[in-house]
Parts: structure tokens; sequence; C-alpha cells
């Protein structure tokens, strides 16, 4: 079954606003066992979206609309559906109804009884309840494809579409293929280490795929198997996610949607220690993703911002004369601040960044991007320096990730040593 989505709406178009319907869609029907051909997105513009619909009802099976439906004057997708399929817009009874009884619920809503125009709807349609918003969605058939339009407000869209798309396309669609998806979460190696690493695994002939989608500074490894039932795609997928978790090995931090915070926090629970933070480049960024997770409050004792030597020298202990001689930004500073927080707050760890972010402040010997990380520990104290690119944001971005990823490789290393 061929299907394409239409998204509609300027601020789409402008990058105002980021279309996150087509996405949803797309991944609502893969778990159906259906694949989405085509995205398109067209402006707030009557001829531009009859052109799109003619174009994608011509060359596919199902096409699915979201936006436009609202009820102002740029809201012109309902008038652009009738005119591309030949049908009146007429006042649908049942969606005045709707809209009149759905206003009634939202008080805060400023509705005109005499603005029917979200209930006007192209003739010999089939109407799409909405249970939380005011514009009815709608369904017809053109050209030999079944085309649904859906308001362009994410949360109603997806209430829709699970209640009353996926169910129609359901009963339709005869011999569909499993579709599974496993993802898995990388941090460290780049992209083009990671296409190496994994070379040899995907089996496209097989119906087995594998993508790697880049999100600054960490990577998704997307592991698809198609199938003609469950356990022939389980017997392809299985023994590729192995693979990859054997061969990137710690480089995966989760799988799904756990992040790498939660991760941490997981094994923090997990293995009943205590952490303490001392920053100076990322400011309180590293205590704000631990703080981020509920119930960090079982490990996380308290954090601090030193900013300054004299606050490296009054609230941790870092020696005067070490500041002076070795600098802010040095692997002995680093080490001091970690055993200092460690001692100030008597938690089991210890981590401490320091670095130069820039875009001022960059020497010959330590360049903008030059950072420390420190980890004290029970069995030893770790420090090293790093090199990293790119904006101050950036630099300090990836200075927070990798302290986080510190903490889980560690606390991994402690876990298999307990075990």
């Amino acid at each position: 079954m061929r299907i394409a989505t239409l998204s509609v709406g300027d601020e789409l178009i402008c990058g105002q606003v980021t279309d996150t319907n087509a996405g949803t869609i797309a991944a609502a029907l893969l778990n159906q066992g259906l694949r989405v051909q085509r995205h398109a997105v067209v402006g707030d513009n009557e001829h531009d979206i009859i052109g799109a619909l003619l174009e994608l009802a011509r060359a596919s099976d199902v096409v699915i609309v979201t936006g436009g439906l609202g009820p102002t004057a740029d809201d012109v997708t309902a008038r652009a559906a009738a005119r591309a399929t030949g049908r009146r817009l007429v006042l649908n009874e049942q969606a005045k109804a709707h809209l009149l009884e759905m206003s009634g619920h939202f008080t805060s809503l400023i509705v005109n009884p005499q603005n029917d125009k979200q209930a006007m709807i192209p003739a010999k349609t089939t109407l799409i309840p909405n249970p939380t918003g005011t514009a009815c969605g709608f369904q017809l058939m053109h050209s030999g494809s079944y085309m649904f339009f859906l308001p362009g407000v994410p949360s109603e869209m997806t209430r829709m579409l699970h209640n009353s798309v996926l169910p129609f396309l359901a009963e339709r669609v005869t011999g569909k293929r499993v579709i599974r998806t496993v993802q898995l979460n990388v941090f460290g190696p780049g992209e083009p280490e990671v296409d190496e690493i994994l070379a040899g695994i995907v089996r496209p002939e097989q119906g087995l795929q594998m993508g790697i989608c880049v999100t600054f500074p960490w990577m998704r490894i997307t592991l698809r198997a198609e199938a003609d039932s469950d356990d022939q795609a389980a017997a392809l997928m299985l023994p590729a996610v192995r693979q990859v978790r054997e061969r990137l090995n710690e480089y995966v931090f989760s799988e799904g949607e756990t992040t790498i915070d939660e991760t941490v926090a997981e094994l923090f629970v997990q293995q009943g220690l205590t952490l303490a933070l001392a920053e100076s480049c990322t400011g309180g960024m590293i205590a704000q993703r631990v703080t981020s997770i509920s119930g960090s409050s079982r490990y996380f004792l308290e954090g601090v911002v030193t900013y300054s030597n004299a606050a490296k020298n009054r609230r941790l202990g870092v020696d005067a004369a070490l500041l002076a001689e070795k600098g802010a930004v040095s692997g002995e500073v680093a080490s001091a601040m970690a055993k200092g927080v460690r001692d100030a707050a008597g938690s089991a760890l210890g981590l401490a960044v320091t670095g130069i972010a820039g875009p001022e402040g960059g020497t010959e010997e330590k360049p903008v991007g030059t950072v420390f990380i420190s980890l004290a520990a029970p069995d030893g104290c770790w420090t090293k320096r790093f090199q990293f690119n790119g904006s101050r944001g950036e630099i300090r971005t990836m200075t927070a990730w990798m302290a986080i990823d510190w903490l889980r490789r560690y606390l991994l290393k402690k876990s298999v040593a307990d075990g």
C-alpha cells in the first residue's frame, strides 16, 4: 500500500514550526506494518494545496492530510479538498453540532455561533470525530485513493489518527508485512566510524535495514526488520541487535527513548552511590541534567559552580599556589576540584569540569575547547584532557555530555566488578 502525508501551513513552510505530525503518522503506521513512501508540505495557499492533493492522490493509495481546518481566514484545506475532488463545500450539521458542543467546554475560547467555517465540509464525505478539539476531520475517496483530513494540532491529530484512521486502514489492508524496529542510542564515536564498525550487519535483501541519525552530540542506530511473521522478524532482528551491542560495546548508552541521563540515574540507584559536582565552564549544566530526573535526590547531594579561582579555593579547597602555577584549566586543578567537592559533600563520587568554552580565552597551549574532566571515587581519581570544537554552546554541551558519560562508564564497570 502506497501511503503519503501532506502537512499544510505557512508556519511549516517558513520554518517557524517544526512539522512533527508527519513523523508521528509514519511511526504509527510503521507499527501497523505500513510504510509511508512520501511526505509533502505546502503553505496555506489554496492553489498549492489542490495541486498537492491531486498529485498525491494519483500516486498513492492513501493520503493523510494535516492542518488548515481551523476557523481563521488562512485555513483553506477543506475548501481546497472540495475543489480538488469536484465536491461542493456544504454545511455539515453533525460538524456544526460538534463545534457548538465543544465551544461550551472551552470557557476561554471565544466562538462566534454564527461562524460555521469549521462546519463547512466537502459533500459526500465521512466525518472523523475530534474528541478534544473543535475541528472535525473528514475522509473521502478520490482517484482510487483514500484521503483523510485531520487538524494540525498534534494532540488532536494523534488521537484521531489512532481512533479512526488506523482502524479503518487495518480493516482494508491484506497481506501487510510485520515491521519491527529497535533503536540503540550511542555516544562517543563519529558517524563514519560507527558506519565502519557496523559494516556487514544489515541484510536489505532479507528485509533487515539500518539507519544512523545524528543528533548532536549523540546518534541513534535504528534497526528495522520486515518479514511475513513476528517469528521471522525476530529471527532477523535479535542477532542484529546483539551484533551492534557487541561491536559498539560501551558506546551504546540506552535503547528506545531512554536518555543517557535516565540511564545514569538508574545506575546510581542500583549501585547505591552518591554524587557531588563541581562545575566551572559548564556553569551548572551537568547539575541541571542530573536533577531533571525524578528521584535524583536519592543519590545527588550537591553541586557548586566555582567559576572564579577564588571560588575554587574557598569552596573546594583548591590550593592558591596550584591555581597560580598550573592555571584554572588544568588536570591538576580539575583533580583537586573533584576531590574537594567529594570531601566537602561526603559523597561517594565527586566529578569536576574546568575548561575554555570561548570564543575568547584560548592560548596556543590551551586553545578554545580545552576541557579537563576529573572523577574522584573511593578507588581512585581519574582526570583527562579533551579538545572539543564548535561554538561556546556546543563546547559546553559536549563537556556536559562527556561528564555524564564518564559517570555512566564508571558505574557500569563497578556494576560488572561487583557482579
